[in-house]
């Protein structure tokens, strides 16, 4: 589909004085870095000191979240700045996940691609004046360059490129930060957005052999203990205090925000974010829940932490707020954080976040924080409202309410005792399914057999290893 023109331009380029000039803007997003995987959200293991600076002379969110638990439909919602329903982008391909004969509902395929006729933020910024660069992790079907990058390095089309090692010895955090470098350090009068979307700390597990060793002379904590996560960790945070020396040395620093972000939970099998249960691929707090923080000098007061309630639809009117674009026409569903940021509102707003996952997702071999052993996550949507939440099941119908203030764990279903608070969340969710379209699988599945789907049950559970 063509797509529609649109019209963002509001600023004027060319201007002397750096501090007139819209900002630049270095976007660092992490794949399946979890909730604890920061020195500044409390890991006992790895160490992130140039990560915790930013963050610790910006604003922490504490309660930031992911729009999806694993990463195609995180990023499309990222990059588009709608929900689910909307670009229909659900997970990770379109094929069917985990046995069809544990599985009772029918398959919702979704689709694979965002659509050409989705603007997305880095169209708007470059038609405004901006030069736009990505330098990662895609995974949305066209190329970067048909969606608003005038540079694009897609993480997989890197020659040599097995996983996070090249066959001449690079390793791929190291080279995406210098072509990152590289990007912002050109000669331009024009401000620049570099979206630096990371593989890492995506599978493999892979990291260099000198970090490694480091980690594995260090020991592990109770909380974190891999020392080849730790050492991919260390690789990103080393790449980060490259970016922002730079930043500094060209004089740039001052005026460039930059937002650190993950596109969902931590990878169960290597990493805990304890107290949250879950991880990626489920919709408990530790599949969503994520670490976010801007900084931006002068602008951005530093050493502030909040536990306002954000989600990744929010990115998209605040990268445009912050820069002084204008919004497209097409719906968006978050809101700008920027009023928030700096100290304009002492609130986001109250109002109810939402996630919607009609699809399954099958079992990683560690499944202690999950509704069942043989899928991360079945068929549902999910509605956070302050500091209630609500997860809607579509196989069977159950209805779990959690208080996220009093059980960050999500440990006491409260649905019985509070059926009030489950009827007004369960309609808000409802309604707000009705207003975006969203697909609700409703069909059986005629491959479902019961009693094979109890057999593996049990034999899963027999093997599971005790909880932490």
């Amino acid at each position: 589909m063509t797509k529609r023109i649109f019209w963002c331009v509001s600023f004027v380029l060319g201007l002397t004085a750096q501090a007139d000039q819209p900002p630049n803007i270095l976007f660092i997003y992490l794949d399946d870095f979890g909730w604890k995987d920061t020195s500044y959200m409390g890991s006992d293991f790895y160490e992130t000191p140039n990560i915790d600076s930013l963050a610790n002379h910006g604003m922490i969110f504490t309660d930031a979240y992911s729009t999806s638990a694993n990463c195609a439909p995180a990023r499309a919602c990222l990059l588009s700045g709608q929900y689910t329903p909307r670009h229909q982008i659900y997970n990770v391909g379109t094929r069917p996940r985990g046995n069809e004969k544990h599985r009772r509902l029918e398959h919702i395929a979704g689709t694979n691609k965002l659509g050409l006729n989705i603007i997305t933020w880095a169209e708007c910024l470059k038609q405004a004046g901006y030069r736009t660069g990505m330098f990662g992790k895609w995974h949305l079907g066209p190329s970067p360059k048909a969606q608003g990058f005038d540079v694009a390095v897609e993480h997989n089309k890197i020659p040599g490129m097995r996983g996070h090692k090249g066959k001449n010895g690079e390793y791929l955090t190291d080279l995406l930060t210098e072509r990152t470098l590289d990007f912002i350090g050109e000669k331009s009068n024009k401000p620049w957005c570099a979206y630096l979307s990371h593989y890492a700390v995506h599978t493999p597990i892979q990291a260099k052999n000198k970090i490694i060793l480091k980690y594995q002379k260090k020991g592990g904590g109770e909380l974190h203990r891999d020392p080849v996560m730790a050492a991919m960790i260390q690789s990103v945070d080393e790449g980060v205090g490259r970016l922002v020396s730079k930043l500094k040395k060209s004089g740039q620093r001052n005026n460039t925000v930059i937002l650190f972000y993950s596109d969902n939970g931590g990878y169960g099998p290597a990493t805990d974010m304890a107290p949250l249960y879950g991880y990626k691929g489920n919709y408990f707090e530790g599949g969503i829940r994520v670490p976010f923080f801007v900084n931006w000098p002068n602008k951005i007061k530093g050493g502030q932490k909040t536990d306002e309630p954000i989600i990744g639809v929010d990115i998209f009117p605040t990268l445009l707020d912050l820069s002084g674009v204008n919004r497209p026409d097409q719906t968006l569903d978050g809101v700008s954080l920027k009023p928030f940021l700096l100290g304009q509102v002492q609130t986001v707003g109250p109002r109810p976040l939402f996630w919607h996952f009609p699809c399954y997702l099958q079992s990683y071999d560690v499944y202690e924080e999950q509704r069942d052993p043989l899928f991360r996550t079945r068929p549902c949507s999910v509605i956070r409202f302050g500091e209630w939440k609500l997860h809607e099941y579509f196989e069977d119908g159950a209805l779990q309410l959690y208080n996220l203030k009093e059980d960050i764990a999500e440990q006491k279903d409260l649905a019985k005792e509070r059926p009030a608070m489950v009827s007004r969340l369960h309609k808000m969710l409802k309604d707000w399914r009705r207003d975006t379209n969203a697909i609700v699988p409703k069909a059986l599945n005629p491959q479902f057999d019961k009693e094979a789907e109890a057999q593996a049950i049990h034999a899963a559970r027999l093997k599971l290893r005790p909880v932490k």
